[in-house]
């Protein structure tokens, strides 16, 4: 009976495959969350908790565009990268719920995590973490700037999950190759990286102050009608086309 069942979940996992190639998605994993469990509950609640997989997705962002983010201060570079952020958003959004719909017909359960979520306006956090399941899945690792990053688009991605209790099988973390790289840490204006190392263990504040990087992005929406920065992710030099 095992062999049966572990035979329909294979089946289930190169259907999900095959879907994510079919929809022109960049990045398809699977997290065990087992481990983390407890990390979920504190962010996310029990409801999150009691899924002990992940299906991690995700879409590279169009390099031409943030490229464009030197321009920093200038409207019509932070109008495009948001223009393209929300619609791969949305994009990722569709996806999810059809690998969602997929499993469920499979007979499992699949919880949608939306591509751009924040529940927590006090701590500035949503209630999963897509980086750290993409990062469980083996599809990049954590950069200093407390970013997911991956070995063709580094930080220029971004991510969806649906959670579930189907037993896919997992991927392996990738290795931080960061080194001694700083560059994300002195190019953010807003000084809210501290360079620590990324260690589950630790919480976010260790590595990345969110309400500076709130602060300044609430300043920008101010001055320029438009709050988004990138600084970090335009930097990053673990971007293919830039080796």
């Amino acid at each position: 009976m095992a062999e049966v069942i572990g035979d329909c979940v294979d089946d289930l996992q190169e259907r999900l495959s095959v879907l994510a190639s079919d929809l022109d998605l960049d990045y398809f994993g699977v997290a065990d969350l087992r481990d983390a469990r407890d990390f979920i509950m504190a962010q996310g609640g029990e409801h999150l908790a009691r899924y002990p997989r992940a299906v991690s997705i995700g879409i590279g962002l169009l390099d031409a565009v943030v490229d464009e983010l030197y321009r920093h201060d200038e409207p019509s570079a932070i109008y495009s990268y948001r223009a393209l952020y929300d619609s791969v958003n949305s994009r990722l959004d569709m996806a999810a719920m059809l690998i969602g719909r997929q499993i469920q017909a499979d007979g499992f359960r699949a919880y949608l995590i939306p591509a751009s979520q924040t529940i927590n306006p006090r701590k500035l956090e949503g209630a999963f973490s897509h980086k750290l399941a993409a990062h469980l899945a083996g599809l990049g690792w954590m950069g200093r700037s407390s970013l997911l990053i991956t070995p063709d688009h580094g930080p220029r991605v971004r991510l969806a999950t649906v959670l579930t209790d189907a037993p896919l099988r997992s991927g392996t973390p990738l290795p931080d190759v960061c080194g001694d790289c700083r560059k994300c840490i002195e190019a953010c204006p807003a000084g809210a990286f501290t360079g620590a190392p990324f260690d589950p263990s630790q919480p976010r504040d260790v590595r990345f102050r969110a309400h500076l990087c709130n602060e300044y992005m609430e300043r920008r929406e101010r001055s320029l009608g438009e709050g988004l920065c990138g600084l970090c992710v335009f930097i990053c030099p673990h971007v293919s086309h830039r080796t």
